[in-house]
């Protein structure tokens, strides 16, 4: 999974979207937006998506069509369906067919996004990865993109978290400057920008940023976080 978890929402309606862009992306998700069940297979063949929302009621494919056709072609992939308050059957029909879950419209983003929450974590877990990530008293909820050292919460800037959410998946691992440049950066750039991350990533997160416990240098080649006993 992505650093930001992309998102994308099928919906025909462009209020909904509108609202569910704008939730969303204040909570730091990346988002995808789709009007129809066939631009909807277009972005899902062309783009990392880590969890759909799927509305029922498409104009060209039914929406119960749709799931179907996600889950033969992506099974592990969280799909959480927006039904309208009466519709029980659909809802049923909807988690038979591999829906994580369902909302009921009118929705609150609270309620949206411990769904959206709970799949994630699922997903997770049914990979093996871990949604909370600890070693000594840092702890990253990789769900949540929550971090914490001891009990004191600590604020990252969204290119933060992406540095350290990366160190995180590859915990114990060496991860060259190169490497670290292109996932964060997306190019080869000047090394001088993961010494500005690391060095402000140690302020935070080390009980001495002159001695670092956590984020390890690894003089010439990358870095490296120390991964648990």
């Amino acid at each position: 999974m992505s650093a930001a978890p992309r998102i994308l929402a099928i919906d025909d309606e462009v209020p909904i979207r509108k609202l569910l862009r704008m939730g969303l992306t204040s909570q730091g998700y990346e988002f995808r937006e789709a009007p129809s069940g066939k631009a909807a297979l277009r972005l899902l063949a062309e783009d990392g998506i880590d969890l759909v929302i799927l509305d029922l009621g498409l104009p060209d494919i039914p929406g119960h069509e749709l799931l179907r056709r996600i889950r033969e072609t992506w099974p592990a992939l969280p799909v959480i369906v927006l039904s309208s308050r009466g519709d029980e059957a659909g809802k049923v029909e909807a988690l038979d067919l591999g829906a994580d879950d369902y909302v009921t419209k009118p929705f609150g983003m609270n309620e949206l996004l411990a769904r959206m929450r709970t799949a994630l974590r699922h997903q997770l877990a049914q990979q093996g990865e871990r949604p909370v990530f600890r070693v000594d008293e840092l702890s990253v909820d990789l769900v949540r993109r929550i971090v914490r050292v001891g009990e004191r919460e600590v604020k990252l800037s969204p290119k933060e978290y992406e540095f350290l959410r990366l160190l995180v998946h590859h915990a114990g691992k060496v991860l060259t400057h190169a490497h670290l440049l292109r996932e964060i950066w997306g190019a080869v750039a000047d090394t001088q920008y993961l010494r500005v991350y690391v060095r402000q990533l140690r302020q935070k997160i080390e009980p001495d940023p002159e001695r670092p416990h956590y984020i390890l240098t690894e003089t010439g080649i990358g870095y490296r976080l120390r991964a648990p006993d």
